[in-house]
């Protein structure tokens, strides 16, 4: 047993390992407070673990992570319990339970107030506070979720500061509290060196100087010896066994950085004023991502001045420590550039690493997210649904309204959620050729085109445009549900390919808004966008001040333009546009008027109007494939299928309202409806809907072929329907190319 701070504790398994194991701890001063990435291990199939900060347990798996911050193969640790999450409410929360931690939570009881304390020596390892607030802290038993109603107190104290000098990698290197907590622990220590304040209770060697160097011993992994300069210069070596470094101390203050504008106080040493040790002159400033004062230099010489900037151009403090062993030295350095002393950089939860599983603990629902528009949709009154996993408005409660102005006037849609990508490089055509079963060569720039994503057996898995820039640049959509796959089968080709391209999502970076409508041309007119791109055209333009790429395509089947533009400036772009559009009755339509709208003009939806095996053919698209293109993703399956006889297709139907004595009764089937052939099951309807404009029932739905053929009057819901060919409006598609 060791005493920590008056109170008894286990030993820890860092301790256990030293004394009792024999085992020969990765190089780096140990610290035995959590500050140094130096006693890190993989337990029980948990890396980054502190060794210095959990009990010893009998039988635990321990692989130590490597001097040089890469992790060790690992092993599957089997099967896991999943992670819980305790939530808790108080009046006050103490985190850290030193002297002037334990005395801020006997005070608070004195009064009656509710206190939880969390100590990283009990095994309660705070690892961020956030905006509630809300105190989250990992446990050995799970996840702790702590609400205090009062204030937060940070009682963490200080750490002491990391040799930054060569040699600082080898083993025998201690901070003086570590040194005093080893010796009573029972770890030999050996020749004793003491540079800077001495250890408590420790018969050591006093070294006086500048500190310079540490050199290596017999055992080149191992220090043997601690290199001093007086103020003449003139060096002295001292031998040792374990150099113990007094060096200063710097505030433990990440919690209460990250707390700022909450209830929060500090108390004790977390408030001290941080020591600035002297400029680092050579060796390793940052162990976690091995960044020496060589880089520091080589960055500082680029222009990069700030303490934010040097962290992201060398990416010191990022590592497991997240700063408390570097981030003095930077300061140093910065200062003894002739800049003031900069504060430590922004602190973000969280200050220790998680596993996927204590992340997730206390989740129970998928975050949907949502597009830049959705505080303006729900302004505007908008029903909100979740579709093709985000937030998007249904309607805007007239559909009716938002349907006319699609067909008579101008409208407008946001379409945020499309998945998009650019992809760009050497190998982008080539890459984009064997991905499609479209030629892409003869796509020119400016021009865009309707294409389907095939699997390797010839099935659709999304559909979306393809529109090319210049030679080696194009930018793709995909549908908003199948973003993500679409994502990550472009990457998976691109690799495997070895393609010579750059990928980029830019899915939630861009923002897209769709002008539709007879008198959509004249709304962009008054935007400033007098020669916008004819049909499947793109190109760039300022609409009202905001710069877009403009693409001439559509899915409402009247002349349509999607504003694709910087998310950030998408409030800006939609309040301009409803502005201007007044006078000509512009209103936003929901996915409700634009679903009515697509099935008019017989657009399908993937995932929707397919299934798992819908080839080309099936879905009666067999135009948006080109056999005789040498190679792409499923030709070989597309060119097997096409000899088996068809067993069944993607159809349209009509079906009329019933009329009664005054008025037109609409009974339209609903989606997933059986249709019949006399008593045959003959299908099932996937899309359906009242059409305003034809004055019917419209569907669309899989229909299997009898003898070879495909029957022309079902039954849905009792009623007759007739097959019909698609689209149902505006068959020559004139409204849509203006």
């Amino acid at each position: 047993m060791a005493e920590f701070g008056g109170q008894m504790a286990a030993d820890s398994l860092l301790t256990h390992l030293l004394r009792d194991a024999g085992v020969a701890i990765g190089g780096g001063c140990l610290c035995l407070a959590g500050d140094c990435p130096h006693c890190l291990a993989t337990v029980d199939g948990v890396s980054y673990v502190r060794t210095c900060q959990v009990t010893f347990r009998e039988g635990a798996a321990v692989t130590l992570h490597a001097a040089n911050g890469q992790l060790p193969p690992l092993e599957s640790p089997g099967e896991r319990p999943p992670v819980t999450a305790r939530t808790t409410h108080c009046d006050i929360v103490v985190i850290g339970q030193g002297p002037a931690g334990r005395v801020a939570a006997t005070d608070a009881r004195s009064v009656g107030a509710h206190v939880v304390t969390l100590d990283a020596r009990e095994g309660q390892d705070v690892i961020g506070v956030y905006p509630g607030p809300l105190v989250v802290a990992r446990t050995e038993d799970g996840m702790r979720h702590v609400y205090p109603r009062g204030e937060i107190v940070v009682a963490t104290g200080a750490s002491e500061i990391q040799p930054a000098v060569p040699g600082n990698h080898l083993r025998g290197l201690v901070t003086a509290r570590a040194a005093a907590e080893l010796a009573a622990s029972g770890v030999p220590l050996g020749q004793v060196v003491a540079v800077g304040t001495p250890p408590d209770g420790i018969v050591c060697e006093l070294a006086s100087g500048t500190l310079v160097r540490f050199e290596p011993s017999s055992d080149p992994t191992r220090v043997g010896a601690v290199v001093m300069r007086d103020p003449g210069g003139v060096e002295t070596r001292l031998a040792c066994d374990t150099v113990s470094l007094g060096l200063g101390l710097t505030p433990r203050d990440a919690l209460l950085r990250m707390a700022r504008g909450m209830n929060v106080r500090g108390v004790g040493d977390v408030l001290l004023p941080a020591h600035v040790p002297p400029c680092p002159v050579e060796g390793t400033v940052c162990p976690c991502a091995g960044v020496t004062v060589a880089d520091l230099a080589s960055v500082h010489a680029r222009g990069f001045h700030e303490l934010e900037l040097v962290k992201r151009a060398t990416l010191a403090g990022t590592g497991p420590c997240q700063g408390a062993g570097c981030v003095p030295h930077i300061r140093a350095f910065l200062a003894a550039q002739g800049a003031a002393l900069q504060p430590p950089f922004t602190a973000r939860p969280v200050t220790r690493q998680l596993t996927i599983g204590e992340v997730a603990a206390g989740a129970h629902h998928a975050v949907t997210p949502r597009t830049a528009l959705h505080e303006e949709h729900v302004g505007l009154g908008a029903i909100m649904e979740r579709l093709g996993g985000w937030w998007r408005p249904w309607h805007y409660g007239d559909v009716d309204a938002e349907y006319s102005a699609v067909r008579t006037g101008v409208s407008i849609c946001d379409v945020s959620t499309l998945g998009k990508m650019q992809v760009s490089g050497p190998g982008a055509l080539a890459l984009l050729e064997h991905l499609y079963p479209v030629p892409i060569s003869t796509l020119a720039p400016g021009r865009a085109r309707y294409v389907f994503l095939l699997d390797e057996r010839g099935y659709v898995i999304d559909d979306g445009m393809v529109a090319r820039e210049s030679d080696t640049r194009f930018n793709l959509t995909f549908t908003s549900g199948g973003a993500t796959f679409a994502e990550m089968w472009v990457r998976d080709w691109a690799e495997s390919l070895g393609a010579d391209v750059r990928l980029m999502n830019q899915t939630f970076s861009l923002g897209a808004i769709n002008v539709t409508g007879p008198r959509a041309a004249e709304l962009l007119a008054r935007a400033g966008v007098g020669a916008p791109p004819a049909f499947l055209h793109h190109g760039q333009a300022d609409v009202a001040g905001v710069p877009c790429r403009i693409y001439r395509l559509s899915f409402t089947g009247e002349v349509s333009f999607e504003l694709h533009h910087a998310a950030a400036d998408s409030v800006r772009l939609w309040h301009a546009l409803l502005s201007l559009g007044q006078d000509l009755g512009i209103r936003p339509h929901g996915l409700k008027a634009l679903l009515k709208l697509r099935l008019e003009k017989g657009h399908l939806i993937v995932g929707q109007d397919t299934d798992f095996d819908s080839s080309l053919r099936r879905l009666g698209c067999e135009w948006a494939v080109r056999l005789d293109k040498p190679a792409f993703i499923g030709r070989q399956a597309v060119l097997r299928t096409n000899r088996l006889p068809l067993d069944r297709q993607l159809c349209g139907f009509e079906m009329d309202g019933e009329q009664t004595t005054s008025e037109v009764v609409c009974r339209t089937p609903a989606e997933g409806a059986t249709i019949w052939d006399g008593e045959d099951l003959a299908g099932v309807v996937t899309s359906t809907t009242w059409s305003p404009t034809l004055g019917k029932s419209i569907m669309l739905g899989w229909l299997r072929l009898k003898d070879g053929q495909l029957p022309t009057d079902v039954t849905i819901d009792g009623r007759t329907a007739r097959r019909v060919p698609t689209p149902f409006y505006d068959p020559e598609g004139r409204r849509a190319r203006g």
